[in-house]
């Protein structure tokens, strides 16, 4: 909600317009209510401005009025509810201890919102008796799945009349031991500042060795992302001064990087309706890392006691990789940003973990109407440490801007930096945008140029693997579904895995029916990875050919899978130990059917007089006399015969 939207919420029947947001936090840390002619009503923050600026709402100065100046209490959950979440209404009503108001008799209105065809919210009648504290424990976290579960309805809407025009900048964490400039160690979770030197710290009269191992991890992303390799390249300084950033600039690559063109290929997930996508690739160039800012108390500068800076980080190489602007969508920009992990991975250049900082993405965002070729004001967003961040990120800000333009206020739309706030699932300002003239581009003077000799980016051209667009096509041309491609082919691990048990001649529909069914789903219920499971894929093709051959029935292979995933123990040993081979005598199967038969003559004689359904009755009863070990195929015949010979 941009901070001059307004929204008339009425209490009781007053009005009131505000900008201010319904306070949803527990009844212990809300300011006591100081009732007025309808009695108590819940506190309003206004989340605009930092928290000395903030200020009690309680419209009409006769009858609410405000006792006193004062901000949400530490850990104050608020949300607001601006027109663009789509809700049409959530209502809740519930009673406060300790409320003094008058006519409302004690009865406070925790939340109790509704909204028919117009942008107004508006009390309605009760409709839940749940308590203020209990309401309180869940209230936030309805609202924001609320929200977030309208914000598609919200971005379809915009998109009749706008487009919106999306761009990435990735940067990638390159897997080099040493940092980009020197030879600090570039591990991840060291003790703060405890990987610096002279060179990364910034100190007086050092200089900048560049890394040649970054150089060719770096070369390998570019073409991997199909880039064109720049035979000659240059650093730059790009500077700009802030906590984390020691020598007050940045060792970055401008008018001159290492690779340019290029694209990604996405495909869009199947429930999500599927389908090809390629995203142009502008350029990538080689930079270091700043540092880490630390708020002691917070997540961030705002609440926090003080500031720590751990300069572990600064240095680190780092290859920014610029997409073109050819998204639309939330889910696209999403997509993309997964596939460039994917491949990164793939490749071993980084292990791309968002949650370590190894891969950071950046989103700009315009919209404008649609058939006009200008572009809109691009808006920056940043602090997304997932890809669902991403999309709800930038389905968010589309809404927002495009609410903007449709009340005639494009104007307030500005060329800034923004935040995603997780917490209350929306982006918030943070600083205006610098333009390129403030950053004061000019050549390292203290590097050299690169220069690269055909022969070189051949070599580390042959390094490149499959990638993963490659190797679902190549899965898609066996036969596999679209499901199960996506799922094979995008985790590196799996795919390796899948791989080596195709290796071991294994049928490929059947290699993919196991991983994809019984084998993912023990993993996800005991919240594991392939990494962690023991079964070689050796194992699971023995596995799968003991089924096959008959030796054993399926559903022998599936009970035995959890012992085989966590003790590494060949198929064959664990059957042979436990007796499980499968009974193909065709002597003693007769035998168990007669038994079971026997022991059930009421049902033999239904099944004789006309209820054939009573043959998966029978099946059943053999199945578990055998241990369920008898042959399916065989049993059945056997069986079949001898019900239709009385």
């Amino acid at each position: 909600m941009h901070p001059s939207a307004a929204h008339a919420i009425s209490w009781s029947g007053v009005q009131r317009s505000s900008a201010a947001s319904i306070c949803l936090c527990p009844p212990a840390e809300r300011v006591a209510c100081s009732g007025g002619a309808t009695g108590g009503q819940p506190r309003v923050h206004s989340l605009w401005g930092p928290p000395q600026q903030r200020r009690d709402v309680n419209g009409g100065a006769n009858r609410f009025p405000t006792r006193r100046q004062v901000p949400p209490p530490k850990g104050c959950v608020c949300d607001a509810l601006p027109k663009e979440t789509g809700m049409k209404s959530l209502s809740v009503r519930g009673k406060e201890e300790g409320c003094q108001g008058g006519g409302g008799g004690g009865r406070r209105r925790l939340l109790l919102l509704s909204r028919g065809s117009g942008a107004s919210w508006t009390t309605s009648g009760p409709s839940s008796s749940r308590t203020a504290e209990s309401w309180a424990n869940h209230c936030c976290r309805t609202l924001l799945t609320v929200r977030a579960a309208s914000t598609a309805t919200d971005v379809a809407e915009a998109a009749t009349e706008y487009e919106a025009v999306i761009g990435l900048e990735t940067h990638v964490q390159l897997a080099a031991k040493t940092k980009a400039f020197c030879s600090c160690p570039s591990e991840f979770g060291a003790e703060p500042n405890s990987n610096v030197c002279p060179v990364c710290m910034g100190l007086p009269g050092t200089l900048p060795v560049l890394n040649e191992k970054v150089l060719e991890l770096a070369v390998r992303t570019s073409l991997a992302l199909g880039c064109n390799i720049a035979r000659t390249s240059k650093f730059d300084r790009k500077q700009y001064f802030y906590p984390d950033l020691p020598k007050g600039y940045q060792i970055s690559q401008f008018d001159e990087p290492l690779a340019t063109g290029g694209h990604v290929d996405i495909d869009l997930p199947v429930e999500s309706g599927g389908g090809h996508c390629r995203v142009g690739i502008t350029r990538a160039h080689v930079e270091e890392d700043a540092g880490k800012i630390v708020y002691a108390g917070a997540d961030r500068l705002s609440g926090s006691e003080y500031t720590q800076v751990d300069l572990n980080r600064a240095g680190i190489p780092v290859l920014e990789i610029v997409s073109e602007p050819d998204m639309r969508t939330g889910l696209q920009a999403a997509e993309y940003a997964s596939e460039v992990q994917r491949i990164v991975r793939y490749i071993g250049v980084s292990n791309g973990n968002m949650q370590e900082g190894s891969m950071r993405c950046d989103v700009n965002v315009s919209v404008r109407p649609k058939g006009r070729a200008k572009l809109g004001t691009k808006v920056e967003i940043k602090n997304m440490n997932s890809f669902s961040a991403i999309q709800k990120a930038i389905d968010f800000e589309i809404v927002r801007q495009v609410e903007l333009l449709k009340e005639g206020k494009g104007d307030d739309i500005c060329q800034e930096t923004r935040l995603w706030d997780e917490g209350n699932q929306q982006t918030i300002a943070m600083r205006s945008k610098e333009g390129l003239a403030d950053y004061r581009y000019f050549p390292e003077p203290d590097l050299r140029e690169v220069v690269l000799a055909e022969e070189y980016i051949d070599r580390v051209r042959q390094t490149v693997p499959e990638l993963p667009h490659e190797k679902r096509r190549r899965y898609e041309a066996a036969g596999l579904s679209m499901k199960d491609v996506l799922v094979l082919a995008n985790d590196v691990d799996v795919a390796e895995y899948f791989e080596a048990v195709l290796a071991c001649g294994t049928d490929v529909k059947s290699a993919a029916n196991w991983i994809m069914g019984d084998v993912t789903a023990f993993l996800k219920a005991n919240k594991m990875t392939v990494r962690d499971m023991k079964m070689l894929p050796s194992s699971l093709a023995e596995l799968i050919s003991l089924i096959e051959d008959k030796t054993i029935s399926g559903k022998i292979g599936k009970e035995i899978l959890p012992e085989l995933l966590t003790t590494g123990t060949a198929p064959r040993k664990i059957v042979e130990a436990k007796g499980l081979l499968q009974i193909s005598d065709p002597a003693a199967l007769e035998a168990i059917i007669d038994e079971v038969l026997a022991a059930n003559p009421k049902q033999l004689q239904d099944y004789r007089q006309g209820k054939t359904k009573l043959q998966g009755f029978f099946t059943g009863q053999v199945m578990k006399k055998s241990g369920g070990k008898a042959n399916p195929v065989l049993m059945n015949e056997i069986l079949v015969r001898k019900l239709n010979s009385g």
